[in-house]
């Protein structure tokens, strides 16, 4: 059986003849991109998949630990999807971050805000783009572990113990991810992820993504050890 995601289909399961093949073993594998047709006698079926490989990056994303943990926590965040539920904006980044897998610094900062965007697809978005207090779009550096919702410095201060650290690259995109911006980044969205999605469905964080975040913050932490 194989586990895909599609442009016009979302994630959607299939069976594979001759699967355990030595032709098709490699092209099974998580990272690639294959052309797929699917056919079943009735809707609701299962059915089967035939496919042809148009890009392998299984290989290449098996050279590093951090490529190798985000492919799988990636497929792990898909899985929490519905299936047969388009999902293009998640279809078109999913390839785009595959390709980003071997740089720390944007593969963290990709898959922050692809996990957002499985929340927010999920129904349970955050809003980071203004103060809920205020309304006010500048110096927000908090986010409220309750409601989601970015809060100002001024506004959240009397609260700072009990708020999220909103990273200023989440708030700002001319602002880069550092080390120290990624692990509040990933902190907040492993809150999130727990509070709504996997707590409610009695399992927890998947391993391959603690495995990602420790991977990607170890390398940026040891660059900018030699870099300074």
């Amino acid at each position: 059986m194989a586990e895909v995601m599609t442009r016009s289909h979302g994630r959607h399961l299939g069976m594979v003849r001759s699967g355990r093949s030595r032709t098709m073993q490699p092209v099974l594998q998580p990272g690639n991109e294959v052309e797929l047709v699917w056919r079943a006698r009735l809707e609701e079926h299962m059915g089967d998949f035939r496919m042809e490989p148009v890009r392998l990056r299984a290989a290449q994303l098996m050279e590093s630990a951090t490529a190798l943990y985000g492919v799988q926590a990636m497929a792990a965040l898909l899985r929490l999807l519905p299936e047969r539920d388009p999902h293009l904006y998640l279809y078109d980044s999913l390839s785009i971050i595959l390709d980003h897998l071997h740089d720390p610094a944007d593969a963290g900062e990709l898959f922050v805000r692809f996990e957002i965007s499985v929340l927010n697809d999920l129904g349970f978005g955050l809003d980071l783009a203004e103060c809920a207090a205020t309304g006010a779009r500048t110096d927000l550096i908090y986010v409220s572990p309750k409601s989601g919702r970015a809060v100002s410095r001024e506004a959240g201060a009397p609260y700072a113990d009990r708020m999220l650290v909103l990273p200023a690259f989440l708030s700002d995109r001319s602002r880069g991810a550092d080390h120290d911006s990624l692990l509040a980044a990933f902190r907040m969205t492993a809150h999130f992820l727990n509070r709504h999605v996997y707590e409610p469905r009695g399992i927890t964080l998947p391993a391959a993504r603690d495995g990602f975040v420790q991977s990607a913050l170890k390398v940026l932490k040891s660059t900018a050890s030699a870099a300074s």
